[in-house]
């Protein structure tokens, strides 16, 4: 496919090597290479990135406590970052080090740029600093948090020294107003909301750029006694990389503005507020979106190394395969919101995803095909649509529906698209019953027709699962006996019917053996870091972010026990699963949200009182619990047909809406 459409450039943020980095990077920079690989296979020139932020007053004294020079600690590191990326099949067009040559040079000259026009200038500084997240806080968001670093819980430490500033303040009007004439630029809606009412609303002060006190990071080239300010350093790597400022720019000509920046939310304060700054004040165009995705959680807590309660996506890709944890990453989590990493969901997934919906799909369709005709595809001649409608206006969508999921960046919806139509079609063998066809031979051409239409799903199914199954596509492909390229193109998917008959099929090992659960789950929880083993950092005793935790429910506050209930009490509750579809806020409400939900086929209006845990779009895409034969309630002016049902814990300081553990069809009974 030639190249024509517009060139596409996406990038995971850059990672700290302070340790080896853990399954949630991995979600992160697995999702930005399912998108890469799309846009690729789209017919988009594309420069993927990621890299390594190297610099900072945290990796010196990491270094020093292990006897070693910062170059030396880094440098041991961040060859574990190449092997990870290798082991998860990440397509990266580039490598940034933050001690490159390349990058020293781009971001000394950025810095000279802005303080020779005026937007970088010599002062003093006295405030709270967090040395592990490398962050100054202002007086305002340490009340807030408790008096420790708002990000991470651990103390902060007074820091007074001479340093360079840039002039924020300056440019904050300017992009206040372009935040909201760019509803797109900052992704999901609920962070452009958080950066507006929490940062810029209120006022920036000037960001201190450069620091005295330690030695760690790019020189300032005309005071030999100061370094530039980490995350002014880091930023700087998405032009760096390209050539920006350097004797070939070929690089940033091609590809800059970005298309998209991925990162986690933790640091998309930097990435749409001082990034942009810095690019306004460079006079270069802003990246056309950023998109702050969710944390992977483990027992309730953020999973980071700092905490000491990370997956190693190692183990895990050595027991199950790539694709398999690739698949659990892409698919298990809306990607804007939190998702927890769960064992059971881990390897059921695998089970009932992969091995079952898929796996036995195509082992049954080439079995068939060998069985019945000889090995070789047959034709399609009978058209039966009470059947056949069943299978077919589905596949010929498919590639529009992963389209606009891609475009959006939900990996996860677009592998749901792709998992209903392999759905559908096991549905469809129990439907057509190949096996009786085969009985009569004057159902022969109908039975050809069955099996054809099976085997042109599955390669359908192959195309679109390219950017996100790297190793499983191909082996699809060589079962059905496909060696034309032009079959695996993603344009070849927009029209049914293009699998030659008489392809010669090769039946093949199982795509994903199944997995015995119990085994599985006793190995994945010694894997788990126990709570006597977590990681402390010795040389930065912390204290955790104080957490609002239940208290103990003592015998005489336990809830009292409700009246019991016969059957046919319960059954008056009509409990149905449902779709969200959207989701607003209700205005003058300070507890409820407005979902839109889909009841298969029926769509209602339903107020929930979660404002205070859950966003506008955090449950965007979730499949719910709904008591759905709830008198209808006007709140709020608003009329809402129903009940989201949710748990919570006592006082109800934790709340989770109920949903279901797998890809579930809305409208269906809870029973």
């Amino acid at each position: 496919m030639e190249n024509k459409k517009a060139p596409y450039y996406v990038t995971t943020p850059i990672y700290y090597p302070s340790a080896n980095l853990h399954i949630g990077h991995t979600y992160c920079t697995v999702n930005s290479d399912a998108l890469a690989r799309y846009k690729r296979l789209t017919g988009h020139e594309v420069y993927f990135l990621t890299g390594a932020d190297e610099h900072g007053q945290k990796i010196e004294r990491k270094a020093e406590e292990a006897g070693v020079t910062p170059q030396q600690f880094v440098d041991d590191i961040v060859k574990g970052f190449h092997s990870l990326w290798e082991l998860m099949d990440i397509s990266h067009d580039g490598f940034v080090r933050t001690t490159d040559d390349y990058h020293i040079a781009c971001v000394q000259k950025v810095f000279k740029k802005l303080y020779e026009k005026g937007d970088i200038y010599k002062s003093s500084y006295k405030g709270m600093y967090c040395t592990p997240c490398e962050s100054f806080w202002t007086d305002t968001q340490l009340k807030e948090s408790g008096g420790v670093c708002p990000d991470c819980g651990r103390p902060v430490e007074e820091v007074q020294e001479e340093s360079y500033f840039l002039n924020v303040s300056k440019y904050a009007p300017r992009l206040i107003e372009y935040i909201n004439e760019h509803p797109d630029f900052i992704q999901p809606p609920s962070r452009a909301k958080e950066m507006l009412n929490n940062f810029l609303l209120p006022g920036l002060e000037d960001l201190c750029v450069s620091r005295s006190t330690f030695k760690w990071g790019v020189p300032v080239d005309f005071d030999e006694k100061h370094v530039i300010y980490v995350w002014f350093d880091a930023v700087l790597n998405y032009l760096s990389k390209l050539g920006y400022l350097s004797d070939n720019d070929e690089l940033y000509r091609k590809f800059w503005p970005a298309s998209v920046h991925i990162v986690g939310k933790e640091i998309i304060r930097f990435h749409t507020i001082v990034w942009p700054i810095m690019l306004m004040a460079l006079d270069i165009p802003l990246p056309k979106q950023v998109y702050g995705h969710g944390w992977l959680v483990l027992d309730g807590k953020r999973m980071a190394k700092s905490f000491g309660n990370v997956v190693d996506p190692v183990k895990l890709v050595e027991r199950y395969g790539v694709d398999a944890i690739r698949y659990f990453l892409l698919s298990e989590f809306q990607f804007g919101t939190d998702g927890n990493f769960n064992n059971e969901i881990l390897i059921t997934r695998i089970n009932s995803d992969l091995a079952n919906d898929l796996g036995n799909l195509l082992s049954r369709t080439v079995a068939m095909i060998e069985k019945y005709f000889g090995g070789e595809v047959p034709e399609a001649k009978v058209y039966v649509p009470e059947e056949d409608d069943t299978i077919l206006p589905a596949a010929k969508a498919l590639a529009g529906k992963v389209e606009d999921a891609m475009n959006a960046v939900h990996p996860n919806e677009a592998l749901g698209e792709i998992f209903k139509l392999i759905r559908l079609c096991n549905k469809y063998i129990d439907i057509t019953a190949p096996w009786v066809l085969a009985k009569d031979e004057a159902n022969k051409d109908r039975l050809g027709t069955v099996l054809y239409n099976l085997a042109e799903c599955m390669r359908i199914v192959g195309v679109a699962l390219r950017p996100f199954l790297t190793r499983t596509s191909p082996k699809i492909f060589a079962q059905l006996g496909i060696t034309d390229e032009r079959l695996t193109s993603f344009d070849s998917i927009t029209e049914f019917g293009l699998l030659p008959a008489g392809t010669k099929v090769v039946k093949g090992d199982a795509l994903f053996p199944r997995i015995d659960i119990k085994k599985e789950l006793e190995y994945l929880e010694a894997l788990l870091p126990k709570a006597e083993e977590k990681a402390e950092e010795k040389a930065e005793p912390k204290a955790e972010k104080p957490e609002a935790k239940p208290a103990p429910v003592q015998a005489e506050q336990a809830e009292e026990k409700l009246p019991e209930i016969g059957y046919d009490d319960f059954a008056k509750l009509d409990l149905r699963l449902a779709k969200v579809v959207a989701c607003e806020e209700v205005p003058k409400s300070k507890k409820l949200l407005k979902f839109t939900l889909d009841l298969g086929g029926e769509q209602r209006t339903v107020l929930s009182g979660i404002k205070n845990w859950f966003g506008t779009d955090d449950l965007i895409g979730k499949t719910v619990v709904v008591v759905a034969n709830l008198a209808p309630k006007v709140m709020a002016g608003i009329e809402s047909h129903g009940m989201i049902l949710c748990a919570s814990d006592a006082g109800d300081v934790h709340l989770s809406p109920l949903t279901t553990m797998s890809e579930m069809q809305s409208g269906l009974k809870v029973r």
